[in-house]
């Protein structure tokens, strides 16, 4: 019964590049690249990666020039973005960022787009930027796929981009599912912790949805944290030290890099931090791989979903690799 669930569906990675303590940030940045050829090895479908700026604990803040390097260490694999901001940068630019990517690895780009501004109030004016800025998602998406059918009023065009297809796909947070599907785009929607929120979200998406040219019929990504490994308790370990970041981020208002799970453990929480680092461990799918698929089936079936795009991140990338390794065993049996 898994199998027949679990197999026509696309699985995916997005790699969000967090530092670890103890090593440098460029580490990390060579360690998505080196993921992405794994992923690419273990049949993943897509490899995304995001875009964060200040972030002590993130070293991608260039999504489309870690694109680029991921996509020259790879061969098959589609590589994008989940995704790139727009709201803090001109369509134009974006456009011809992925003119580019799509001009040097023909067929194998993917352009995610989200509508969050900044992390921080600093961030936002660094950046020329304000809240509001979101606000205007749509009209800046329109502007941006105008960009790849044809000129503007400006009488600009976009170099190389026009007339290229760059598959684009809307990361939903909140207004993002009904854009997306007014837009009539792809949608990535996540978290698989807020299995309610997020099935309200899918069917105000397919309820919505209007054909273009870009799709044809609705298409939902679901996103969230899946770790598998040889048994419950080392698969919850791998959830650790992304869970404590969390916590500590919303008590001290900044992502720390991850640390080990073992440091983690020994550590005294207040009652503040110990609520929201149990918080961040809760709802996940993670497990030995008959769990993991039992859970898989669950989800794919209450979403009808085509695909999900796996977020894991955790200070152990051997224990990682190993998770991603066992996931793909239950998509891709025998690869």
């Amino acid at each position: 019964m898994s199998s027949s669930v679990i197999a026509p569906t696309r699985f995916s990675v997005l790699d969000r590049s967090r530092t670890r303590e103890g090593h440098p940030p460029g580490e990390a940045l060579r360690d998505t690249v080196a993921l992405a050829r794994e992923a690419e090895a273990l049949g993943y479908h897509r490899f995304w990666v995001s875009e964060h700026h200040g972030v002590p604990g993130v070293a991608g803040s260039a999504p489309t020039v870690l694109a680029a390097a991921v996509a020259s260490a790879t061969r098959t694999i589609r590589v994008g973005t989940g995704g790139v901001m727009l709201p803090n940068h001109q369509p134009l630019v974006v456009a011809e960022q992925f003119g580019v990517l799509e001009a040097l690895f023909p067929g194998r780009v993917d352009m995610g787009l989200g509508r969050s501004v900044g992390f921080t109030d600093g961030v936002r004016r660094a950046l020329g930027r304000d809240k509001g800025d979101a606000e205007d998602f749509a009209a800046q998406l329109g502007e941006l796929l105008g960009w790849f059918r044809g000129g503007s009023p400006t009488g600009v065009h976009a170099r190389p981009s026009e007339g290229l297809t760059v598959p684009p796909f809307v990361l939903a947070m909140g207004e993002g599912a009904r854009i997306a599907a007014r837009a009539g785009l792809p949608m990535v929607i996540g978290d698989l912790r807020n299995r309610e929120k997020m099935l309200r979200g899918i069917d105000q998406y397919r309820a919505l949805f209007r054909p273009s040219p870009w799709a044809a019929e609705p298409y939902v990504v679901i996103s969230g944290t899946i770790a598998v490994a040889g048994s419950e308790a080392e698969a919850r370990r791998l959830l650790v030290p992304e869970s404590w970041s969390t916590a500590y981020s919303r008590t001290h208002g900044t992502f720390p890099p991850l640390a080990p799970a073992e440091s983690v453990e020994a550590r005294t929480m207040t009652a503040k931090e110990r609520g929201f680092y149990e918080s961040g461990l809760a709802g996940h799918i993670a497990g030995t791989e008959d769990q993991v698929a039992h859970e898989l089936v669950t989800v794919l079936k209450e979403t009808g979903a085509e695909e999900v795009l796996v977020t894991t991140s955790s200070y152990d990338r051997t224990a990682l690799l190993d998770s991603y390794r066992r996931l793909a065993a239950l998509f891709a049996p025998g690869r």
